[in-house]
């Protein structure tokens, strides 16, 4: 029996008696391969209309040797192979910028395409199970393959704007070290991290909700001397407070082979950087504990070889006066104690970190038709929008808007309904009235079909209805040409 592969835990379902099972099949699919690829292609540009992203061309010249390579790994019995195989197509896919929901869409089709094979099989039940099953393991594998392309791409691009903006003089900077804007009040926060890079000294960064505290803490990490030392957060409103001093401290539990030793948050970040988010939340015995371990030198004179950075959504005066911080930390933060301002107080920077997050999420989510920006009415929507959230709401935005923005520019309809309702900019729906039933569910899946210019399978998913009874309301209606 062939055991799964350590690296691709998808494995464990596909084995010996699996590829046994598929060889007839898999033989019969190399020996009519072409005229499968020409059904597959055909189902392909059936269903997903002009949505689709390959040509023909492009189509057969990626799955073509794809296939080839697919069934002879998996005819020698070279599951290997077939991954290695498998990671190469999803690399091409995402090179291509195939979206991902037209990636498994396209498998689930050459499934589709094999049909009539597996008709015609004697076992054929047992056949189309293990198809069903090596469908599952394809998109798996080509999903992995594909959002490692993704990520790698964005990272590549992140780092060349940083770069970028790392030469620039300090007051020309609009992004630093995952930080993004151009303000005087976040210029000052990139003065701020450089001027304790070669330092261990706590600091505490005092906001909101949502401005960015976690962004500051590791951009403070990635500029200081020993970045690649590990950076570990601490979220202290996540942990139930009987648990979180051994959480961070660690524990020793002893058990009838042996004690067993848990090292706790504080030893892992041991010559790099802990992050505790929201100090507040720290019981007040724990954070007495943190605070003698800062203020206590080391054996040999130096101090603890572990830079603490935390957080607070309180300002620290309050914060010690009803008694959630312990007025050491008000000694030890001394002339560290940075206010990132919220993003109403930074309105210049919403449009550049707008535009940020669009590029990011292009980067991030391979589109038939990549977002090229916002309008000029939807980014005055977002200029004015109070931002209770913060930078975190504003994300969210222009994610919600990104998903649904049906062209190349994100306008004031593509916005969330609160964050339009507020300025007063959401578009009216039209009124559409029917004399019957018949009428009304013809006019849903024909503006169904509009919306998704033709692809049968977006249209479904849209509707929460089955492919099935898609294409029985497409016939019952002459949608046809709607659908083409």
């Amino acid at each position: 029996m062939i055991a799964p592969l350590k690296s691709l835990r998808h494995f464990h379902l596909l084995w010996d008696e699996d590829l046994d099972d598929l060889h007839e099949l898999l033989q019969a699919m190399v020996e009519r391969r072409a005229e499968i690829l020409a059904q597959w292609y055909e189902l392909y540009r059936r269903h997903l209309g002009d949505e689709r992203t390959l040509s023909e061309a492009e189509f057969r010249a990626i799955f073509e040797p794809a296939l080839r390579r697919h069934q002879e790994a998996l005819l020698r019995r070279d599951v290997n192979a077939f991954a290695a195989s498998m990671l190469i197509t999803g690399r091409h896919l995402a090179q291509h910028h195939v979206a991902l929901d037209e990636l498994i869409a396209a498998i689930h089709l050459l499934q589709e395409a094999a049909q009539p094979l597996v008709a015609k099989d004697p076992s054929a039940s047992a056949a189309a199970r293990k198809l069903g099953r090596f469908g599952h393991i394809s998109v798996l594998l080509l999903v992995g393959a594909y959002s490692r392309m993704q990520w790698a791409a964005a990272a590549t691009r992140i780092d060349a704007l940083e770069l970028e903006g790392r030469l620039l003089p300090a007051e020309q900077r609009t992004r630093f070290h995952g930080l993004v804007g151009h303000s005087a009040a976040m210029r000052e926060i990139y003065r701020r991290i450089e001027s304790v890079a070669d330092s261990r000294a706590p600091v505490l960064i005092v906001g909101e909700p949502g401005v960015g505290k976690e962004l500051v803490a590791r951009a403070i990490h990635r500029c200081c001397a020993h970045q690649g030392n590990p950076f570990v957060v601490l979220r202290c409103r996540a942990v139930p407070g009987y648990l979180i001093e051994n959480e961070l401290f660690g524990y020793q539990r002893h058990a009838t082979e042996g004690a067993q030793t848990y090292l706790g948050l504080y030893a892992c970040a041991e010559g790099g950087t802990l992050f505790v988010d929201e100090l507040t939340g720290l019981p007040m015995e724990a954070q007495g504990r943190l605070a003698s371990i800062l203020d206590r030198p080391r054996a040999d004179g130096a101090r603890t070889n572990v830079r603490i950075v935390a957080s607070s959504s309180r300002e620290p005066e309050e914060a010690l006066r009803v008694g959630q911080m312990r007025k050491e930390f008000e000694r030890l933060f001394a002339g560290r104690v940075w206010r990132i301002p919220a993003l109403r107080e930074r309105r210049e920077d919403i449009a550049l970190l707008a535009q940020h997050f669009v590029d990011l999420l292009n980067y991030r989510t391979a589109r038939n038709t990549a977002i090229a920006g916002i309008d000029a009415a939807a980014m005055e929507i977002l200029e004015h929008y109070p931002w209770p959230g913060n930078v975190r709401e504003l994300f969210q935005a222009i994610q919600y808007a990104f998903a649904g923005a049906q062209s190349a520019l994100i306008g004031p309809a593509d916005l969330p309904a609160p964050i339009g309702a507020i300025n007063g900019r959401l578009r009216p729906l039209p009124t559409i009235s029917f004399e019957t039933f018949a009428d009304a569910e013809r006019e849903v899946l024909k503006r169904a079909l509009e919306m998704t210019g033709g692809n049968k399978l977006r249209a479904a998913r849209m509707l929460k209805i089955s492919r099935k009874k898609l294409y029985s309301g497409i016939a019952k209606y002459g949608l046809n040409k709607a659908a083409l």
